[in-house]
């Protein structure tokens, strides 16, 4: 499977919407795209999980990676995310709590 990326940013907040699934095979072009976002200024991330069907160790590894990198900047990463079996990974491996995890994009931008 495919890993589409679509980032709009605007006001100091990047929005990066994903589509497909973050796995192994994937997850390098989400973790330049955060890298990219942060280095051009970008350090408040909201990352849209709604049409992602699924996410690997190695995806979840990037979006970890992606937290610590804008929180050096004092920054923030969002998640959208209303999928079950998405959700039930982040409670699984604890990151549920680690992430803020929000029903809508609008409720995530409200920083």
């Amino acid at each position: 499977m495919e890993l589409d990326i679509n980032t709009e940013c605007e006001g100091g907040i990047c929005r990066i919407v994903l589509k497909g699934e973050v796995d192994v095979y994937t997850s390098q072009q989400l973790k330049q795209e955060i890298v990219d976002a942060v280095e051009d200024g970008c350090i408040n991330l909201l990352i849209d999980l709604e049409q992602v069907g699924f996410v690997d160790s190695s995806g979840l590894g990037v979006l970890v990676s992606g937290l610590r990198r804008v929180k050096e900047r004092s920054g923030t990463l969002r998640l959208v995310c209303t999928r079950e079996n998405i959700l039930k990974i982040f409670r699984i491996t604890g990151l549920d709590k680690v992430f803020p995890v929000f029903s809508t994009t609008e409720e995530a931008a409200e920083f």
